[in-house]
């Protein structure tokens, strides 16, 4: 089996699990709890947030462990609308559902929103944040690696804009961190959501940069962890993994990303030798992240290649790919994402987003290349 979905979820690392075991079976109390057995769990996450907030250059007390990347969302947006009592934020039409649904919540209370535009390759120039920011504005929220199309927004200088007046700046950066270098004080972060699953570590962990001092009121109530600013007992295994998948990740960096970088290339280069004109891809080839790739197949017609049978064709070949976000698994309309890059529907329905690993293989891609071009020829003759 082939799997090129990494932008979903990754494999975790054995060496993760192995860090991890111990905290279901030996040291398993409580993190709050005060006796001899809890103390000593409490000292392991108190090293490991001490390790993640190293890694991205941030103090210790910043770090807030959640639930994972929606959750961080979530904390953030209604976290800071509830603190600052102001009733406008700006995002775009290319965000995850964690920052978008969240937001849509919002303007049912009274909340206005701003999307700003974005460029043809995905992106938000940080003029069209200036241009959006108003008196009202409590927070813009844009993520820093799109998790369809691989764009990638200049973070830092939308930083800038945002607290030239005042607001905060909050980032899903889901994709990026533990692939990409991550200094939240060089490119003056407020918030930013992390999620451990992406970076070859366990799911149902992430975490939540707050800088010191901003408003963020907690949505989670319940209790007194991660004082007072996040409810809910301490998922103590995924933080030790989370810490571990970091720190393997962050070391490996280079390593890892040109080895997938190279994979990345060789898959654009036989797309664009065996389909030509007849294939699109999605963002920008060259300034986008290195390892998604976003590709549709338009026609002349009103009928397309259908990516759903693109996807099903391939799995039934052994290749593991999606359509989008896998948070939208199962479901029947075009992505989101496309269509607010300006793709009509139907070109949008015949997308695949192919996302790349550590594990993943030249051999891989060759194959998949081989088997993707006999299903689209294959699925093109049926419409003819």
């Amino acid at each position: 089996m082939i799997y090129l979905d990494n932008a979903a979820t990754t494999q975790m690392d054995p060496r993760v699990l192995e860090a991890m075991i111990p905290y279901f079976n030996t040291y398993y109390g409580n993190a709050n709890s005060i006796h001899a057995i809890g103390r000593q769990v409490t000292v392991a996450v108190e090293e490991a947030r001490e390790r993640i907030a190293a890694f991205i250059n941030a103090d210790p007390a910043e770090i807030i462990f959640t639930s994972g990347g929606t959750e961080s969302d979530n904390a953030a947006i209604k976290g800071v609308l509830s603190a600052t009592g102001k009733k406008h934020v700006i995002t775009s039409g290319l965000e995850h559902h964690a920052v978008l649904h969240p937001i849509q919540y919002a303007r049912k209370i009274g909340v206005q929103a701003s999307y700003v535009n974005v460029i043809p390759t995905g992106c938000v120039k940080s003029e069209s944040v200036k241009e959006a920011i108003n008196d009202d504005t409590a927070l813009v929220s844009l993520m820093h690696v799109n998790n369809e199309i691989g764009s990638i927004n200049p973070i830092s200088e939308i930083a800038t804009v945002c607290h030239e007046r005042g607001v905060i700046f909050h980032t899903d950066a889901v994709q990026s961190v533990g692939k990409y270098p991550i200094d939240v004080k060089a490119m003056d972060m407020d918030l930013l959501s992390a999620s451990a699953h992406k970076f070859y570590g366990p799911k149902g962990i992430g975490f939540l940069y707050t800088k010191a001092g901003t408003p963020c009121t907690p949505w989670m109530e319940g209790g007194s962890q991660e004082r007072k600013r996040r409810g809910g007992t301490l998922n103590v295994p995924g933080i030790i993994g989370m810490a571990k998948a970091l720190e393997l990740a962050v070391s490996e960096m280079e390593t890892n990303r040109t080895h997938v970088e190279s994979l990345k290339n060789m898959l654009v280069s036989g797309i664009k030798e065996r389909f030509g004109t007849r294939v699109a891809f999605n963002g920008c080839m060259d300034s986008g992240c290195y390892y998604i790739v976003n590709i549709s197949f338009p026609t002349d017609s009103d009928q397309s290649l259908d990516g759903e049978m693109l996807l099903l064709n391939l799995d039934v070949e052994g290749i593991c790919v999606s359509n989008g976000s896998a948070c939208t698994s199962g479901a029947i309309e075009p992505s989101h994402v496309l269509l607010a890059l300006g793709l009509v529907t139907p070109t949008a329905k015949s997308s695949l987003r192919l996302s790349l690993g550590k594990n993943n293989t030249a051999e891989e891609i060759q194959y998949t290349l081989e088997k993707l071009e006999m299903v689209v020829e294959r699925m093109t003759k049926s419409l003819s």
